[in-house]
């Protein structure tokens, strides 16, 4: 499984793979200069590369002899965890875009891609705090998986769109209630700095094939809040992107966050607490727990 990661070794930003027994990460440029050929320096340019880079990646880590692993690795507890895409060209979300989640809302189910749009300053790597506005009251969150697409493309037919994402990942809409129904839309209230924590990784598409029963859940203070799955989904992935490039052009590196799941019913009803800590992942709990805030 290729699960790519942009870090901070504490004297350089680089990106790597999440290795098998997820203890440590090898990077991926360095492996490749020590192999004589050649990868991107930037996680960006790597998903810009599209299949060429994941082919030569994959290539690389075939080949490679153990002690070019061992010299191309670090410890994943001596790395910090970076947003794996700093600088999206857009961010597209989508609102009631499982059902379960319309259902508790009372909403009717869209026939179309309800999409609202967060700006790239929004995005904070998965260890950072998400900073509260002082005139915010009601901070909440939002568990989404995230597609990261690859290819340029525009009108983009459903049976194609697979060829045109580059990998997944897991995003927080984070989103501050009382503004958003403060002003009966939700831009201002999902746009605030820091309202996007996402990563640590990215999935490649080639490594993870079937999004349709993906699990996501999120807990706060140890207490499970969200737990659903992809099949709850109004439009899949490969219907989203269809739709969002009738609408817009496609571009590699664009986040698409696709849906915000169903509540937990609670023993308890109350908004967030700023104190709270929350710790989202998607599908696999040991790597959430390794990375403890966000997974991937």
């Amino acid at each position: 499984m290729m699960r790519l990661i942009r870090y901070y070794d504490g004297e350089r930003e680089s990106y790597g793979v999440l290795s098998d027994d997820e203890k440590a990460l090898i990077c991926l440029p360095s492996l490749a200069k020590s192999m004589h050929k050649r990868l991107p320096s930037s996680l960006e340019a790597f998903v810009r590369m599209g299949e060429k880079a994941i082919k030569t990646a994959e290539e690389l880590l075939k080949k490679a002899f153990k002690h070019d692993i061992e010299k191309s690795s670090v410890p994943v507890n001596q790395i910090k965890p970076l947003a794996p895409i700093a600088h999206p060209p857009k961010i597209i979300c989508l609102g009631l875009n499982y059902r379960d989640h319309a259902a508790e809302q009372n909403a009717k189910i869209p026939d179309e891609p309800i999409i609202f749009l967060k700006p790239h300053t929004t995005i904070i790597g998965p260890y950072e705090n998400i900073i509260k506005p002082k005139f915010v009251k009601e901070l909440d969150y939002e568990a989404e998986l995230a597609i990261v697409m690859g290819l340029k493309g525009k009108n983009i037919p459903v049976s194609e769109a697979r060829k045109y994402i580059f990998g997944y990942t897991i995003l927080n809409d984070v989103s501050a209630r009382d503004i958003q129904f403060k002003d009966k839309q939700w831009t201002r209230g999902k746009s605030f700095d820091t309202f996007a924590p996402i990563g640590p990784c990215i999935t490649t598409e080639n490594q993870l094939q079937d999004t349709s029963n993906l699990r996501i859940r999120t807990w706060v203070d140890g207490e499970l809040r969200q737990d659903s799955t992809t099949r709850n989904m109004v439009f899949n992935v490969y219907e989203i992107v269809h739709h969002l490039s009738r609408v817009m052009t496609l571009e590699p590196c664009d986040i698409i966050a696709t849906g915000n799941t169903s509540r937990r019913r609670l023993r308890h009803k109350a908004r967030t607490k700023i104190s709270e800590k929350w710790k989202c992942c998607e599908n696999r709990d040991r790597r959430d727990r390794r990375f403890g805030k966000q997974g991937c």
